[in-house]
C-alpha cells in the first residue's frame, strides 16, 4: 500500500471507554462533576475582562513589524515579570513564542536532528511523545519516585541517557506531581547536563503556584547556571488566559547567545506569535495578578479540604503535592484504575483521571484537579471517597 501520510501521525485515533462514556452523558445532558477540569476559564474565576480587552485593542496592533525573538517592549514585560522574582533576566535571552507547546517544538528543532533523544521525566504530562514525534525525535524516560516525597532517580536517568541524547525536560512543578526541583537535585542536574554537553529544558508554567512555602525548591531556572538551560512560562497558566496565546524561552548558561540567535532563525521562518498579544503583554501580565490569585486560593482551599476528607483510617492515601493544579490519591488495587475512573463516571456522574493518562508505572492511581469550585470540588470529592471506602 502506498503510503500518504507522514509517520509522524501513526498514532492510535481510537477512542478510550472513559471519553467514549463522557460523550455519552453530555448527550444525555447529565450534569457530570468534572474533577479533571484544567480551563481556568471555564471554573468560575473573575476576569477583569475590561482591562484584558482594552489591552488588545491597542492602536499598536493594527502595524505589522515584524521580530523574530518578539518585541522589544514585550521582551521587556516578560523581564520584569522575572525581577519581580527576584532574577534578573536580561530582554536578549528571551524569545516569544505562541505556546510553550511551540517553544518545545523550537527546542527540539534547535538541539536534536531526527531520530536523537530526549529524556522526559515519568509520571508526567501525556504531550511530549506527540510534540517529539512531530521533530522526528525519540523521547526515553527517566522516573520520579516517591518516598514520602518525590523525587529524581538520578541513577535511572543515568542509564537512559544514551550518546543520542541532546537534552533533559524538568517540569518544575511537574504535572500532575506537583514536586518542585530541590536545590540539591538541581546541583546535581546541572553537573550531569554540563559533563554530558546536554540542554536542560525547564517547564515552569505553574511555578507561581506553589501550594505552601519551602526554601529548598527552585522556582526557576532562568538565572542559569553551567549547562545551557532553557526556562519555559507563558500566559496560559500564569494568568490564566489560555486562549490568549503567548509564551515564551529564557535561555541561560554557557553559549545561551548562540541558542537564541538559532531560535531566532527557526522562529523567523514561522513568525507566529500575533502583534495583538505582544503589544498587551504588559498589561495582561499585570491584569493576571488578580486570577492567579484566585487561582491561589482556590486550589489551597480544596487541597485543604481533601486533606481534611481522607481520614487516618481511609484505604485509599493522597500523595504529597507542592504546586501545581492538581492532586493525586493512591487507591485499592481491588481494580484498576480505568475500573475505578469508569464505575465513578458511570454510576456516580463524576469525572477523574485514572494514573495511566500520565504514565504512572505502576497501579492504581486517580489523579483530580484543583481548579473546579469547592461545591464542584468537595461533592465530587464526597463521591470517590464514598466508592472508595465501601469497596
Amino acid at each position: 500500500m502506498i503510503r500518504v501520510f507522514s509517520s509522524r501521525l501513526r498514532w492510535d485515533a481510537e477512542v478510550n471507554p472513559l471519553a467514549a462514556l463522557l460523550t455519552e452523558k453530555r448527550r444525555a445532558g447529565v450534569n457530570v462533576l468534572d474533577l479533571t477540569e484544567s480551563n481556568p476559564t471555564l471554573a468560575g474565576f473573575e476576569y477583569p475582562g475590561d482591562e484584558i480587552l482594552a489591552a488588545l485593542a491597542d492602536a499598536r496592533s493594527l502595524r505589522y513589524d515584524p521580530a523574530p525573538r518578539g518585541l522589544q517592549s514585550a521582551r521587556e514585560a516578560v523581564s520584569k515579570y522575572y525581577a519581580q522574582r527576584g532574577v534578573g533576566v536580561d530582554p536578549s535571552r528571551i524569545l516569544l513564542t505562541a505556546s510553550t507547546s511551540e517553544a518545545y517544538a523550537y527546542l527540539f528543532k534547535l538541539l536534536a536532528d531526527p531520530g536523537d533523544e530526549i529524556l522526559v521525566p515519568r509520571p508526567s504530562y501525556p504531550l511530549f511523545e506527540f510534540l517529539a514525534a512531530m521533530e522526528s525525535v525519540h523521547i526515553r524516560q527517566y522516573p520520579l519516585r516517591h518516598d514520602g516525597v518525590w523525587h529524581v532517580d538520578f541513577e535511572a536517568l543515568e542509564q537512559a541517557a544514551g550518546p543520542r541524547a541532546r537534552a533533559i525536560v524538568v517540569v518544575n512543578p511537574n504535572n500532575p506531581t506537583g514536586s518542585f526541583l530541590k536545590r540539591q537535585e538541581w546541583a546535581r542536574l546541572e553537573e550531569f547536563a554540563a559533563a554530558r554537553r546536554i540542554a536542560i529544558l525547564s517547564d515552569e508554567v505553574f511555578s507561581d503556584f506553589a501550594l505552601a512555602p519551602d526554601p529548598t525548591r527552585v522556582a526557576t531556572l532562568a538565572a542559569g547556571g553551567d549547562a545551557l538551560t532553557f526556562s519555559m512560562s507563558g500566559l496560559s497558566k500564569i494568568a490564566g488566559l489560555p486562549q490568549v496565546k503567548l509564551g515564551w524561552i529564557v535561555a541561560a548558561g554557557p553559549r545561551h547567545s548562540s541558542a537564541v540567535n538559532g531560535l531566532e532563525w527557526i522562529a523567523d521562518t514561522y513568525l507566529s506569535v500575533a502583534t495583538p498579544v505582544q503589544v498587551a503583554l504588559p498589561r495582561l501580565l499585570q491584569a493576571g495578578d488578580a486570577v492567579r490569585a484566585q487561582i491561589l486560593k482556590r486550589t489551597r482551599a480544596n487541597l485543604d479540604f481533601l486533606r481534611r476528607a481522607i481520614g487516618s483510617g481511609s484505604p485509599c492515601q493522597m500523595l504529597n503535592v507542592e504546586g501545581g493544579w492538581y492532586a493525586i490519591l493512591q487507591v485499592p488495587r481491588t481494580r484498576s484504575e480505568e475500573q475505578w475512573a469508569l464505575d465513578l463516571l458511570a454510576n456516580h456522574d463524576v469525572l477523574v483521571q485514572p494514573g495511566f493518562f500520565y504514565d504512572f508505572d505502576s497501579e492504581a492511581f486517580l489523579v483530580l484537579s484543583l481548579l473546579p469550585p469547592p461545591q464542584v470540588f468537595q461533592k465530587g470529592l464526597a463521591q470517590v471517597l464514598h466508592l472508595i471506602e465501601k469497596t
